[in-house]
C-alpha cells in the first residue's frame, strides 16, 4: 500500500527494512528519512549509510512536519538516531541490496591445485620445523657460549625469536588450508592474526635496522662501540623495537577493521593480510588507509633509512682502509647482515611498496610464502655458515657434548 506523509501526497513505499515506520508515527527521537528506493549500495557504501540520518550529502534527510515536497520517487521512514538502531537499518537495506556484511573470511590460496595439496603441505610442514630447530638453536647457542654475549649476537637472538613467532603466525594457517582444501576464520580470529603478523612483522625490521647501527659503530667507531653500545643501550633498543611495532600493529588493526567487508568473503591468500583484505571492503576506506600507510612508514621505509645510511658510513670507512686483505676482512663481518637484510626487505617492498596495478595474485603468494616461511628458515643458516663466531661455537658445544 502506498502511504502518504503529512500533506497526504502519495509516496512510493520502500523496502520493508527494520526501524521504519509510517512517517505520522515517528517519536521525537527518531528522524524522518527520504531515500531513493533504486539507491545503490555499492556506489553509496556502508559508510555513507552510517551517516545517513545526520547529513544532507545523499538524499534528502528532513523533519517528517516539513511542508516542502521531497524529490520525486523517494520513499520517507522514521530512523531512530542511536547507532544500534542505525547499523540494524543498515544491516536491512544491505539485504535489500543482496549484499551482507562479511563476518567471517574463507581463505582459498592454492585451492585451485588440489593436485598440489599434499606435496606443499609437507614441503611447508618440513620448512616450518626447520625454522623452529634452526631459529630455536641461534638462540640457545647464544645463550650458551659467552663469546657470543655482545649486543651483536643478542640482537641476532631476538630475530631469531621473531622468525619463530612470524613463522608461527602464518605457516600453521597456511598448513590447515591445503591439508582442508580451504579455511574459515572468524572476524575476530582475522582481526587477531593480522595484529600478531603486524606486530612480529614490525618487530622483525628493527632488529635488522639496529644490527645495521651496531655494524656501523663496530666499523666507523671502533673506539667508541663499547662506551656507546652499553648494556643499558642496546636493552633500551630493543624494548623501544618492540614498542613501536606494538603500537604499529595496534594501530592498523584498528584502521583496517574499522573498515566495512561486504559482498564475497573469499581470500586468495595464505593468511589475513592487507593487501587481499582491502579487495573485501565496500564503503569510503580513504581515512584508513592513509593512516595504515603513515604508520607503515615508520616500519618499513625508516628501517631501510638507517640501514642504507649505516652501510654508506661502512663502505666510506672500509674504501679508506689501505690494504686489500683488511678490507674484505672488515667486509666479511657485514655480509651475512646484508644478505639477511636484501632478502628480507627486498620482499617486503615487492609486496607492499609497489602500485596495485598489474598485481598477480600468483606472484603475491609466492612471495608471501617467502617473507612468511622461507627467509626465517635461511636466517639461521645464512648467519651460522657465514660467521666464524658462530661455527666456533657450534664447536665447542659439539665437543663438550661428545666429551659428556
Amino acid at each position: 500500500m502506498p502511504h502518504r506523509d503529512g500533506r497526504g501526497s502519495k509516496r512510493s513505499k520502500g523496502p520493508d527494512l527494520p526501524l521504519m515506520m509510517s512517517p505520522s508515527v515517528c517519536s521525537p527521537a527518531q528522524q524522518c528519512t527520504y531515500y531513493p528506493p533504486h539507491m545503490q549500495m555499492k556506489t553509496l557504501g556502508l559508510s555513507k549509510i552510517k551517516r545517513l540520518s545526520q547529513t544532507h550529502s545523499y538524499g534528502l534527510m528532513e523533519p517528517c512536519k516539513a511542508a516542502r515536497r521531497p524529490l520525486p520517487d523517494t520513499a520517507c521512514w522514521c530512523l531512530d538516531l542511536g547507532l544500534p538502531s542505525l547499523l540494524n537499518w543498515t544491516t536491512g537495506v544491505m539485504a535489500e541490496m543482496n549484499l551482507t556484511l562479511v563476518t567471517k573470511f574463507l581463505l582459498i590460496a592454492f585451492t585451485e591445485y588440489p593436485e598440489w595439496a599434499l606435496p606443499l603441505f609437507l614441503l611447508f610442514l618440513f620448512m616450518y620445523l626447520i625454522t623452529l630447530l634452526g631459529n630455536l638453536g641461534m638462540i640457545i647457542l647464544i645463550r650458551m657460549d659467552q663469546q657470543l654475549h655482545t649486543p651483536m649476537y643478542f640482537l641476532l637472538s631476538h630475530l631469531a625469536f621473531m622468525d619463530i613467532c612470524y613463522s608461527s603466525v602464518t605457516v600453521p594457517q597456511m598448513l590447515a588450508v591445503l591439508l582442508e582444501h580451504g579455511a574459515t576464520l572468524s572476524y575476530t580470529r582475522c582481526a587477531a592474526q593480522f595484529f600478531l603478523f603486524t606486530f612480529f612483522g614490525s618487530i622483525d625490521c628493527y632488529p635488522l635496522a639496529l644490527m645495521a647501527y651496531d655494524r656501523y659503530l663496530a666499523v666507523c667507531q671502533p673506539l667508541l662501540y663499547v662506551t656507546i653500545m652499553t648494556q643499558q643501550a642496546h636493552l633500551s633498543l630493543v624494548a623501544g623495537a618492540y614498542v613501536a611495532g606494538l603500537v604499529s600493529a595496534l594501530v592498523r588493526t584498528v584502521s583496517a577493521f574499522t573498515l566495512s567487508f561486504c559482498g564475497t568473503n573469499e581470500i586468495d591468500f595464505i593468511f589475513c593480510d592487507l593487501p587481499p583484505l582491502l579487495k573485501l571492503t565496500c564503503g569510503e576506506s580513504y581515512t584508513q588507509e592513509v593512516v595504515i600507510i603513515v604508520f607503515a612508514v615508520f616500519v618499513i621505509p625508516a628501517s631501510m633509512v638507517v640501514i642504507l645510511v649505516s652501510y654508506l658510513f661502512i663502505i666510506v670507512a672500509i674504501l679508506r682502509i689501505p690494504s686489500a686483505g683488511s678490507r674484505a676482512k672488515t667486509f666479511s663481518t657485514c655480509t651475512s647482515h646484508l644478505t639477511a637484510v636484501s632478502l628480507f626487505f627486498g620482499t617486503l617492498i615487492f609486496m607492499y611498496l609497489r602500485g596495485n596495478s598489474g598485481q598477480s595474485l600468483e606472484k603475491n603468494r609466492v612471495v608471501s610464502v617467502l617473507y612468511t616461511a622461507v627467509i626465517p628458515m635461511l636466517n639461521p643458516l645464512i648467519y651460522s655458515l657465514r660467521n666464524k663466531e658462530v661455527k666456533e661455537a657450534l664447536r665447542k658445544i659439539l665437543h663438550r657434548a661428545k666429551l659428556s
